[in-house]
């Protein structure tokens, strides 16, 4: 397994992350745990997690992905040996179950969320703390085409007051932003120097095959500032597997089970997906191992998060980190991104 620095900070994580966000809805305990054996076992020491997960949220489950990966810590032990990273939820109308409803990045809530995070780990503190995605208003979880809202939001300076106080106070380690903007990044990054704040030293945005919008602005940003790239949704909710092509809707699956999740569902992303798996298929790869293996691959990327229902898929996720894609395959991707780029952004 390669291991990479966490921004500039001398903690080296994995170049798999194990996410979590299936552990308490698709997963039970008991299998959330073999998933975190498995991966250990694997060389992973990088588990990224969040206080809102499992998906889809709902109160009636919200916190349970936590609360496995604290009972796996707890009687597997090592928690030094492991890089921790989890999420305070932002604003939104599907967090009315999150302290009072009122959900925002300040001290009140972020305050909460941290106690309520590391009770739920059973532990001290976190390596990584990440805001799950920005206060204002702006372009997150697939928008498109920028519209300037005026609304209160938390201001980014008072939102790094309350993280520098957590890392005084021992349980955070380090800070990252996810679902952020070239902006946003930029914001707090001039915050941090200006105010001697946190900086923040990894984005969690998404990227795959179907959406590389990362590359626009981020990846600069990731190699100049040292804020490196935490890829989530790399192979497009299971898309770029070639599960769903056709109409296809397996048992179990995630598309299958829940219906608002949309993103990588149009005519554009399915022609992509197809091209992509058929040109694994030509040179005998696993179409899932040829998109986490690109996505490995950028020099942008810090870690790519990995996710998985099954141990079969996650057996199949691991083996990407042993697989280096030749020139004729990157070259059929890159002619492929051209004449789809970005069908799912």
């Amino acid at each position: 397994m390669e291991f990479r620095s966490l921004g500039n900070t001398d903690i080296k994580v994995s170049l798999l992350c194990l996410g979590t966000m299936t552990f308490g809805e698709q997963n039970t305990e008991a299998e959330a745990h073999q998933q975190l054996d498995r991966a250990m076992d694997a060389g992973i020491n990088f588990i990224d997690t969040a206080e809102m997960y499992p998906v889809p949220p709902k109160a009636q489950t919200q916190g349970r992905t936590e609360s496995h990966v604290g009972s796996w810590l707890k009687k597997r032990g090592g928690r030094d040996k492991l890089v921790l990273a989890s999420k305070v939820t932002g604003p939104g109308d599907d967090f009315r179950h999150l302290r009072d409803g009122n959900v925002h990045l300040n001290r009140r809530n972020i305050e909460q969320a941290i106690d309520d995070s590391l009770r739920r780990l059973q532990t001290d503190y976190l390596d990584l703390y990440q805001l799950h995605w920005p206060d204002r208003p702006t372009n997150f979880f697939g928008r498109l085409g920028y519209e300037h809202v005026e609304r209160e939001s938390v201001p980014i300076e008072e939102t790094l007051e309350v993280l520098n106080d957590l890392v005084k106070a021992g349980k955070v380690r380090h800070v990252g932003v996810s679902n952020e903007t070239p902006w946003g990044v930029m914001r707090y990054l001039q915050a941090a120097d200006r105010l001697d704040l946190p900086r923040v030293v990894s984005i969690q945005n998404p990227y795959n095959l179907l959406n590389r919008t990362f590359e626009i602005g981020l990846a600069e940003i990731a190699h100049r500032e040292q804020v490196g790239l935490l890829a989530y949704s790399p192979l497009a909710f299971g898309v770029l597997s070639g599960k769903y092509l056709g109409g296809k809707k397996p048992a179990g699956a995630r598309l299958t089970l829940f219906e608002r999740f949309t993103r990588y569902n149009n005519p554009e992303g399915e022609a992509a997906a197809q091209a992509y798996v058929d040109l694994a298929h030509q040179h005998g790869l696993d179409p899932a191992q040829m998109a986490l293996a690109y996505v490995n691959s950028r020099p942008f990327l810090t870690a790519n998060i990995i996710g998985a229902t099954t141990l079969d898929q996650l057996e199949t996720n691991l083996g990407s980190a042993d697989l280096a894609l030749t020139q004729e395959v990157l070259d059929g991707i890159e002619a492929i991104h051209r004449r789809q780029p970005n069908p799912c952004p």
